[in-house]
């Protein structure tokens, strides 16, 4: 059994693990992340901004997130992922969450990135876990080290400190397509995914699924009173198997998150041969 990209129908960051939505029985959206009706309708006319200037806005927001020194959360169909980014000790920690005890499968992860080293405490439950080859080899409540040259370039269990934005939020506002202010710090418009495939928060195959729609998908977005990206929900249309829903990603603690912390030495093993194969 192999786990594919975590894909924007299924959430990551996401940097993270790829896209388990045929595991997760409910596919509902993020409802907290959906701005009500008239939030738009009770904005006076001076508080818009031009397109061209709100996208620059927006453009800019992501600038501080390029200093590496902040929080984040994203969330997407019954996943989520929270973490920390500290580029000045070169360390970063994350902790995933995919699908929970009632889905075919559930998946917990606790990364700890602390240059060169990496780190992963792995929790696998639901039916389909007792198909994973050797899971009582990783369901061990311990931290996993590994070994750097098996996991280069793999998003599920690396992390990258030349592109220290899990969700790839720069990334994805360069694609935007149209966007107005609405509010005091408040945005949206749509945004054209199908040149942000490497963004980390979206996976190419649900890119492909959406097909045309892709290139008009509805966006959110908040930046706090210092002009930072606070807040960006991306609307993706039902593609494929795969339903509607909000992925709503969140930043925070600009300038003040801490240094991941490396695990204990005796709550340390060397992953085994079944983590390799589980995410290659």
């Amino acid at each position: 059994m192999k786990i594919r990209r975590f894909s924007a129908t299924a959430f990551a960051a996401a940097l993270l693990i790829p896209g388990l939505a045929a595991c997760n029985s409910n596919g509902t959206s993020d409802a907290s992340a959906t701005p009500s009706a008239g939030a738009s309708a009770s904005v006076a006319p001076s508080a818009t901004a031009s397109g061209s200037a709100a996208k620059q806005a927006l453009l800019d927001s992501t600038n501080a997130i390029r200093e590496g020194n902040f929080r984040f959360a994203m969330t997407g169909a019954g996943s989520t992922a929270e973490g920390q980014v500290h580029q000045p000790s070169q360390s970063a920690e994350m902790r995933m969450t995919i699908g929970d005890p009632s889905s075919d499968l559930m998946m917990k992860l606790d990364l700890i990135h602390a240059k060169p080293d990496s780190w992963v405490k792995l929790e696998l439950g639901g039916t389909a876990a007792t198909q994973i080859p050797g899971v009582k080899n990783l369901n061990t409540g311990k931290y996993q080290h590994l070994d750097q040259s098996r996991i280069k370039g793999n998003r599920a269990l690396g992390f990258d400190f030349e592109k220290i934005d899990p969700a790839g939020s720069a990334v994805l506002t360069q694609g935007i397509t149209d966007v107005r202010q609405s509010g005091d710090g408040a945005y949206e418009g749509t945004v054209d995914v199908s040149k942000a495939a490497e963004a980390g928060s979206l996976d190419p195959a649900v890119i492909t699924a959406l097909g045309a729609q892709a290139q008009s998908v509805p966006f959110t977005a908040k930046v706090d009173p210092q002009g930072r990206l606070s807040e960006l929900v991306l609307k993706i249309p039902a593609a494929g198997q795969s339903a509607a829903q909000d992925v709503k990603i969140t930043y925070s603690d600009y300038g003040t998150a801490a240094a991941a912390q490396k695990p204990p030495a005796d709550q340390v093993v060397e992953a085994p041969p079944e983590l390799y194969n589980l995410f290659n």
